[in-house]
């Protein structure tokens, strides 16, 4: 998730900003990313469930260390988010591939996801700036997780409470990820035009 600006150290190396506790941490998350593939490919979809589970809260641990070891790097916040989206979309594409998730659920969390990497790279384009990590967004990104996570155990164990619980709590989530989505396109917009101002002016 965001982390607050600056280096972990100006007297730091640039290998001692790179490999830090909670870098490493979302290097091992992306690296997990394959297995969790590889298990969907196998036809282990419970244990591509669990799996998606441990991803999701390496997302989390890699943000407390950070903050708590005061090991926050410009890295870490180009990263961290990168890991977070492709996480989301490998689960979704490999989801709707083999029916665990509800068509609907799935194309609508690519859909926001392109609209918000658009408005993402159109800030970063226009502004040269990345735009600020809301806390509804972080409590969204952690719904859809879990959701994503219990439908796939779900559908590869026989305990359908799990799929009901995905439901309940998937929906939520997608509701919450819209409106924080619109949000963010309207920090897009302030954030070029402030752009856009100090230039002219």
């Amino acid at each position: 998730m965001t982390r607050s600006p600056a280096f972990v150290s100006g007297s730091c190396s640039l290998t001692e900003r790179v490999f830090t506790i909670p870098n490493l941490v979302t290097f091992a998350r992306l690296g997990l990313l394959p297995v969790f593939v590889w298990l969907i490919a196998s036809d282990r979809i419970a244990e591509a469930g669990w799996l998606f589970g441990v991803i999701a809260a390496t997302d989390w641990i890699d943000g407390y260390l950070a903050r708590k070891l005061d090991q926050v790097t410009e890295l870490g916040k180009l990263l961290d988010p990168v890991a977070d989206r492709l996480a989301v979309a490998i689960a979704v594409i490999g989801g709707l591939l083999t029916g665990v998730l509800p068509v609907w659920f799935g194309w609508a969390l690519i859909i926001r996801e392109a609209l918000i990497g658009l408005g993402a790279l159109f800030v970063g384009l226009a502004a040269g700036q990345k735009i600020t990590v809301r806390q509804l967004g972080k409590w969204a990104t952690f719904g859809v997780y879990a959701a994503v996570g219990w439908f796939y155990v779900g559908e590869g164990t026989p305990f359908e409470p799990l799929v009901w619980m995905a439901y309940i709590v998937g929906v939520p989530a997608l509701v919450m990820y819209y409106v924080v989505g619109a949000q963010y396109l309207a920090d897009a917009r302030a954030v070029v035009a402030s752009d856009r101002e100090g230039v002219e002016s």
